[in-house]
């Protein structure tokens, strides 16, 4: 048989985690192939571009649109386990799908964010050249992405996170190309410092760094700013960074770019993720494909 669409793996993959217990995505994906009594043929099918099989990423894309649904959850890294939730789906006899998702307002909420902009539909979807329907595919993709590196983000430590923030600007170009180019603060100690880094390779000026890892859905107002402003002073810096995983107010927003003496870069939750995906903090490249044209000069030129 031919490997089942991601959504059809919907149903078992609830069922190989029905018990309620933590359980490796490794254990989850044998026990859907058994249920599915897929061959050892399907199981080495791959995808097009022949770096990842075509079963472990349709269960991969199942994962994410149940775990978005509130009918998995992940409370450890590569473990999942189902919720209530999950089991009032299996316990009601419905037929577990795309329809039966969209029924779930915080799916329905992740589905519509992810396809805003980027996926055509009904006539445009007909219309829609094979190069636009590839970039809303690849639009879909990261925005899907943003929001399970958040999740893992969002499971750090606050230590942990401003670490991972010092270690993208590292990445981003900052710096001298050392680990010594960039350190988080003592928290017993940091005067409301959460990190430095070098601006440049030869150090001429420093970035201070304000790390909150505050809930996506929370705000970041004008007094924080202030705060760190004040921190700033205590230290006679002239720039900083607040970042955040969660947004900014408008106030927040107008208060750091009115500023005299002193520059403030604010960072809210969806441009961190943008930035990880950019630099490869906290994700890895799993497929590139090269779109290429017609070069009609060479047909035109002298041979």
């Amino acid at each position: 048989m031919a490997v089942p669409k991601f959504f059809e793996f919907f149903e078992e993959f609830l069922l190989a985690v029905q018990d309620g217990e933590l359980h490796a995505a490794r254990k989850v994906r044998e026990k859907i192939a058994a249920g599915m009594r897929l061959s050892d043929a399907d199981l080495a099918e791959m995808l097009p571009s022949g770096k990842q099989s075509t079963f472990d990423n349709r269960v991969n894309w199942a994962k994410t649109y149940l775990d978005k649904a509130g009918l998995i959850e992940t409370p450890q890294r590569g473990k999942y386990r189902i919720t209530e939730e999950g089991k009032k789906a299996l316990a009601s006899g419905e037929k577990i799908d795309l329809n039966y998702l969209e029924k779930i307002d915080k799916f329905k909420e992740f589905h519509d964010t992810a396809a805003a902009g980027t996926q055509p539909s009904g006539e445009e979807e007909r219309e829609a050249s094979p190069t636009e329907v590839l970039e809303a595919a690849f639009g879909q993709v990261n925005a899907a992405l943003a929001s399970q590196l958040m999740e893992e983000v969002m499971k750090l430590t606050p230590t942990e996170f401003e670490k991972l923030v010092v270690k993208l600007l590292l990445k981003m170009g900052y710096g001298d190309g050392s680990e010594e180019s960039g350190k988080v603060t003592q928290q017993s100690n940091d005067g409301g410092i959460d990190g430095i880094i070098k601006e440049d390779q030869l150090g001429f000026s420093q970035i201070y760094i304000q790390a909150k890892q505050w809930a996506p859905d929370q705000t970041v107002g004008k007094p924080e700013i202030q705060k760190f402003v004040g921190a700033l002073q205590g230290q006679q810096a002239q720039k900083g960074l607040f970042i955040t995983t969660a947004r900014f107010t408008a106030g927040a927003l107008q208060y750091a770019g009115n500023l005299l003496g002193a520059k403030i870069v604010l960072v809210d939750g969806p441009a961190l993720m943008r930035l990880m995906i950019k630099h490869n903090v906290g994700v890895s490249v799993e497929h590139i494909y090269e779109i290429k044209r017609l070069d009609s000069d060479f047909f035109t030129d002298e041979l």
